[in-house]
C-alpha cells in the first residue's frame, strides 16, 4: 500500500492495535500532516494515511469524475476492500472531514464511526459555497495554473504554514508541498471543493461522530447549527483554529483515543 500508483490514491498502511482508520487530510496538505497524531492512534486502531489526487505521492487523473466526492468514495472503498476490512473508522480534517462524510452517508454499513474537524466545505450552505467558488477559490486555481503550486506556499491556504503546528511537522510537510502536482491542485480546487457541502445529507449520516471543534476559527463558528443536524454527533471544544489535530494533538489524540475506545465495538 505504500507503493506510488499511478491509477489510485497514495496510502500508507502504518501497524496498530484495532480496526483500520481511514485519516484523510484537507487541501493543500499531506501525509504527514498527522505526524503528531498517528503514534498516540496505533493504541486504537490501524492508521491508513490517504493523500488526496494532485497531493504528495498521489496521482493527478484527467478524468475530472474522480475528483468528485462520489469518485474519492469509491477510492476509499476501494482501500478497505485492499485491506480486507468489513467496516472503518474515517478520521477527516477540513476537505478530507468533507469527502469522509460524503463517504458515510454514501456507505454507512461499511464505517464504524467518525473524527471530523472544523470543515466549512461540508457544512456550507450550498449556494453560498458555489458563490465563493466562482469568486475566490476560481482566483487561487487561476494563480496555481498560472504560476505552479509554489505561489501558495505562504498563501494563508497552505495548513503547514501555520506556526502552531509542530516544528517537525512543519518541516515534513514543507518537503512535500514540493511534491504537490499543479493539475492535480487545480483540478482539487475547481473540482473537488466546489462539490463537497453536503446540505440537509448531514443528517443522513447514521454513525457516532465525534466533532473536535476548533473554536478560535471564527469563520467556522457559524456553520456549527449544521454540525448539531449529525444524529449521533458529539462536541468537544479544543483550544485551536482550523488545524485542529495538529494545533492541539495532545486534547485531540486524547478525545479521539476516547472515542474510538467507546464506539469500536457497535455492531460488532
Amino acid at each position: 500500500m505504500a507503493a506510488v500508483s499511478s491509477e489510485h490514491l497514495h496510502a500508507v498502511v502504518h501497524e496498530g492495535d484495532g480496526p483500520v482508520a481511514l485519516f484523510v487530510h484537507g487541501a493543500l496538505g499531506s501525509r504527514s500532516y498527522w505526524h503528531s497524531n498517528i503514534s498516540a492512534l496505533q493504541e486504537v486502531c490501524k492508521p491508513v494515511v490517504v493523500e488526496l489526487w494532485g497531493h504528495g505521492l498521489s496521482p493527478s487523473p484527467r478524468d475530472l469524475a474522480r475528483y468528485e466526492p462520489s469518485g474519492y468514495v469509491a477510492e476509499f472503498d476501494r482501500i478497505r476492500v485492499e485491506l480486507e476490512t468489513e467496516r472503518i473508522w474515517l478520521v477527516g480534517q477540513s476537505m478530507g472531514a468533507a469527502l469522509t462524510m460524503h463517504y458515510a452517508v454514501a456507505k454507512p454499513h461499511r464505517v464504524i464511526g467518525m473524527i471530523i474537524t472544523n470543515s466549512a466545505s461540508g457544512f456550507a450552505d450550498p449556494a453560498e459555497w458555489r458563490e465563493r467558488n466562482l469568486t475566490l477559490v476560481k482566483q487561487i486555481a487561476d494563480q496555481v495554473e498560472l504560476e505552479g503550486v509554489e505561489c501558495l506556499r505562504d498563501s494563508w491556504v497552505n495548513p503547514g504554514r501555520s506556526r502552531r503546528i509542530h516544528r517537525d511537522t512543519r518541516e515534513l510537510l514543507s518537503k512535500e508541498f514540493s511534491e504537490h502536482s499543479a493539475q492535480g491542485i487545480v483540478d482539487s480546487f475547481r473540482t473537488t471543493n466546489y462539490s463537497l457541502p453536503l446540505g440537509e445529507s448531514v443528517r443522513d449520516i447514521s454513525v457516532p461522530v465525534l466533532f473536535t471543534h476548533g473554536v478560535e476559527e471564527e469563520r467556522f463558528q457559524k456553520h456549527l447549527s449544521r454540525v448539531r443536524l449529525i444524529p449521533q454527533v458529539e462536541i468537544v471544544d479544543l483550544p485551536a483554529s482550523h488545524a485542529v489535530n495538529a494545533h492541539d494533538p495532545a486534547g485531540w489524540n486524547q478525545a479521539t483515543i476516547a472515542f474510538i475506545k467507546r464506539h469500536t465495538n457497535i455492531g460488532a
